[in-house]
């Protein structure tokens, strides 16, 4: 029986506080039971899509995660989950309802070695120096337990009703390292520079993040309603002010493909298992 570090590789890594953040991936996978898994397996090694988990090493220090995202730990560990009594819960009960995450953020403090959940996804690792980002729904993965992690409201009515964002985005502010959970790896990213005075308007809605200080609004995609009904672009999805944009211009290529994976469900969730137990 080979030790983890025999199966895996390291694939990103970036360290804050005295907490380690890594991405594993697994090298190979040799567990299929059906054709049909081994055949997916095949594909997907030849493919270079391999199976990946983030991996935090504590030193007397805390992180927080997404709920749910805890796979196993190790160590002298202790978990705790803030809910800042009742009022607070209330709140945070709410937020999650209307933002698709989670209320309560768990945190997990002391020295020893947490897995969270393996997943063929992507993880952008972030390091957020006193400023602050808006991400989309489900992207928060985990982060530095200095980092606030709340709902913001859309400041444009448009944003709101055709942006395809919905009415509530994720905001993480502060100091320190956050880890965010992307349909596409963070190679196929694209960083735009924002200036006082441009604006970067995109037909879709595969803006992943952007800077607390860029604005995000819907706008036509001519000057006239009658222009943008004959030139095909309909409405744009605008952003301006000062500060950066994340695209992921691949993102709309993947979601129409539908050839299949090793699982049904792209997030490895144990749920399921659990639930048959």
């Amino acid at each position: 029986m080979k030790k983890l570090e025999d199966r895996v590789s390291i694939i990103d890594s970036i360290s804050y506080d005295n907490v380690d953040f890594e991405v594993i991936a697994y090298n190979d996978l040799q567990g299929a039971q059906s054709i049909e898994t081994a055949m997916g397996l095949f594909f997907a090694n030849q493919a270079g899509l391999k199976m990946k988990q983030v991996r935090v090493r504590l030193n007397n220090s805390t992180v927080k995660t997404e709920a749910g995202a805890l796979y196993y730990y190790k160590g002298k560990i202790k978990s705790k989950s803030n809910m800042g009594g009742v009022s607070g819960l209330f709140k945070k009960a709410v937020s999650g309802s209307i933002t698709s995450e989670s209320a309560i953020k768990p945190s997990y403090s002391g020295s020893g070695e947490i897995l969270l959940e393996p997943s063929y996804k992507h993880y952008i690792m972030m390091e957020l120096d006193d400023n602050s980002i808006i991400v989309d729904k489900g992207m928060f993965y985990c982060c530095s337990d200095d980092i606030n992690v709340k709902g913001v409201i859309q400041k444009n009515i448009s944003a709101t009703l055709l942006g395809g964002e919905g009415i509530f985005q994720i905001e993480l502010s502060g100091s320190g390292i956050i880890v965010l959970e992307c349909n596409v790896p963070k190679e196929e990213l694209v960083e735009v520079d924002i200036k006082p005075g441009e604006e970067l308007k995109v037909d879709g809605n595969f803006v992943v993040a952007r800077s607390s200080d860029v604005n995000f609004s819907v706008t036509k995609s001519d000057k006239s309603l009658f222009g943008s009904a004959i030139n095909g672009e309909g409405f744009l999805n605008t952003f301006s002010g000062h500060g950066k944009v994340w695209i992921a211009p691949t993102q709309p290529m993947y979601e129409k493909m539908s050839y299949g994976l090793p699982t049904q469900n792209n997030s490895m969730n144990n749920t399921s298992s659990r639930q048959r137990g």
